[in-house]
């Protein structure tokens, strides 16, 4: 079991402690965010491993690298006990390594490999009140593996750092990632976690956030994914949890923050989102 949540209260008052934290007294100070929700009813029916599978676009969604609706900004959620970023713990954002498209493996003097169904991750960041790109932003990315866990705090592979990594925005405002699907951990709707920042210098500096926010996974290919072998624990712990009770998306089921999504188990998938910052 993951004691990774404290509720949504407690994550929202962290959140804006973070901010004052990092603008007073850097970096390097330690803040406890929890990431987790109620046990309820169940994420939807599986669908076949080889099935492709989409969500509805919303304001928040793209299936390509511009926007043909207006964007709203994405909503601010907590970062979680395991950022990585230096808020709590370790700060992997300075180390060599950290920018890169596949995370798959971990840099520097790590050599573990995450295993598990491919995915890609494509993030078109604009500004929201332009609905224009954010050409030269960064987005930092991070997920658990497909056993529930964070690299660079859980256990065996508190020395790994897979799972984790920078991209600078191309001229249409688009960072992609290759990484594996993560699991869903106890109290949770499987998400991906990431912050903006305004340029690479500044992300690489574990400098001001611009936004902080999640993904949330669409079931159906959720469910696929997690009838295979590998993911042990997923599919129970899916079932008790939904986009309605999780602690970060109820406010709104997700609406900004639920990926299009489109590939299968045996391709691997790629989660598309429109990021408004």
């Amino acid at each position: 079991m993951h004691d990774h949540d404290r509720g949504l209260e407690y994550d929202l008052g962290v959140l804006r402690r973070r901010n004052v934290l990092r603008l007073f007294a850097g970096a390097g100070l330690a803040v406890v965010a929890g990431c987790a929700a109620d046990d309820s009813a169940s994420g939807g029916s599986s669908p076949s491993a080889s099935t492709s599978t989409s969500s509805t676009p919303t304001a928040g969604t793209s299936t390509g690298t511009t926007s043909s609706v207006d964007v709203d900004e994405i909503p601010e959620e907590t970062a979680g006990p395991y950022p990585g970023d230096g808020s709590n713990g370790p700060n992997v954002l300075t180390e060599s390594g950290i920018v890169r498209k596949d995370i798959t493996k971990s840099f520097g003097s790590a050599s573990g490999v995450a295993e598990g169904v491919p995915l890609t991750v494509e993030l078109v960041v604009l500004d929201a009140a332009k609905d224009t790109p954010l050409a030269g932003a960064a987005v930092y990315l991070w997920h658990c593996d497909a056993q529930g866990r964070y690299s660079l705090y859980d256990g065996e592979i508190s020395g790994e750092n897979y799972c984790r990594g920078v991209q600078a925005a191309d001229e249409s405002g688009k960072v992609t990632f290759t990484t594996i699907f993560p699991a869903a951990y106890q109290g949770r709707w499987p998400h991906i976690h990431f912050e903006v920042y305004a340029s690479l210098s500044e992300a690489t500096a574990a400098g001001k956030i611009s936004a902080t926010s999640q993904l949330a996974l669409p079931a159906e290919a959720c469910n696929a994914v997690y009838a295979t072998s590998g993911y042990d624990g997923s599919a129970r712990n899916m079932s008790q949890t939904s986009l309605e009770n999780d602690n970060v998306f109820s406010d709104d089921g997700a609406v900004h923050q639920l990926a299009t999504m489109s590939g299968g188990v045996e391709q691997g998938y790629t989660a598309r989102l429109t990021v408004g910052v």
